[in-house]
């Protein structure tokens, strides 16, 4: 599906299957190239459809499933992550197999993809797949998942003699439900699926706070007795400059960036371009200085910074409607929660689990 042509622009996407019933798990669609990101919000869409995670992952060698951040977030919840190996093709035939079929059966049928592509000498300008994009990343997103969750889970699979669907619900009757792997969506999950920096803490400076990627992040929490000086766990929101978080006194606090306004709703990969382009600028006009804080919120917001991040933003912007297609805005995380109206969609154990009975204290 990395040859679909949305606006002009690649998108890239990530489908995590259940190798047992074909069932398509979780789906993730971005403009961003892959990246421990796009790792993360597979599971975290796994967690917030079916409330668990798979006991086995299996992966191939892509370097986006090689972070530090994916692997610790595996071993918290006890994962086991398995790299097929290098060019055998017959390890990934069930997540190629989904890709082949969703492309003959959906993408292909779309208005604007490339399959005519391979044969450059029959491109013209009337059927150029350039001229005809009219797809948004939220549009298509929210049909792919209607196709993969709805269409495709519920048609008979050849190799199954039944739906993904019906294979999954019978695979939990015979191998049991397992309610002590069910994890819930809250607040410790999301803080858990969020990186964190290098050392993976930052020391608390006096009446700053603390600095992650050349920008300070304040709470009140740091106003007490012996937290300033002090290094600090925390993590950051890869889609949000504007919030971290750090753990205070066994509770994990949010924290506010200087000059607020500035980063609000801008993601880490802007910040980053944002950085580069001045260091850039800068060695051009022979001046010296670090990158700070304020000189990139006063970049971020300049007119003149429109043609390098425009780019960026509008991927950012896409990307914001597809994480938030069935979940809404927690002001107080700077995270996502579950939207009640779609509670216990594509999630039988959540109905099944409520009436069973408990025989002792786990």
């Amino acid at each position: 599906m990395s040859n679909w042509s949305a606006r002009r622009r690649a998108a890239y996407s990530g489908v995590l299957i259940d190798a047992f019933s074909r069932r398509a798990l979780a789906f993730y669609l971005t403009f961003d190239p892959p990246s421990y990101r796009s790792a993360m919000m597979i599971l975290r869409e796994c967690v917030r459809r079916h409330a668990r995670l798979p006991q086995i992952i299996v992966i191939d060698g892509g370097a986006e499933f090689q972070s530090t951040y994916f692997e610790t977030l595996l071993a918290r919840y006890e994962c086991i992550k398995k790299t097929r190996p290098p060019a055998k093709a017959r390890f990934g035939s069930v997540c190629e197999r989904l890709f082949g079929t969703t492309n003959t059966q959906f993408i292909h049928n779309l208005r604007g993809n490339t399959q005519i592509t391979r044969n450059v000498r029959q491109v013209t300008r009337s059927v150029n797949p350039k001229e005809l994009a009219a797809w948004t990343l939220g549009d298509l997103h929210e049909r792919t998942s209607d196709y993969l969750y709805e269409v495709y889970d519920t048609i008979d699979h050849p190799a199954l003699g039944q739906s993904p669907r019906d294979a999954f619900q019978t695979g939990l009757e015979s191998g049991g439900f397992r309610p002590q792997r069910m994890i819930p969506y809250d607040q410790e999950f999301l803080i858990a699926t969020l990186p964190a920096t290098p050392k993976g803490t930052a020391v608390v400076a006096s009446g700053r706070g603390v600095k992650i990627h050349h920008i300070y992040y304040w709470s009140d929490r740091f106003r007490e007795p012996g937290i300033e000086n002090e290094p600090v766990p925390v993590r950051y929101d890869p889609f949000d400059a504007g919030a971290a978080y750090a753990f205070v006194r066994n509770q994990w606090v949010v924290c506010r960036s200087e000059h607020f306004a500035a980063f609000q709703g801008r993601s880490e990969k802007e910040v980053m371009i944002a950085s580069r382009e001045i260091q850039k600028r800068r060695q051009e006009h022979s001046r010296h200085g670090g990158v700070t804080a304020r000189r990139l919120a006063d970049f971020l917001i300049a007119i003149e910074s429109d043609e390098v991040l425009l780019q960026q933003r509008l991927r950012d912007c896409e990307g914001a409607a597809t994480r938030s297609g069935a979940v809404k805005e927690c002001p107080e995380l700077g995270a996502v929660e579950q939207d009640p109206s779609r509670a216990g969609v594509d999630c039988p154990e959540s109905d099944i689990t409520a009436n069973l009975q408990v025989y002792a204290e786990f």
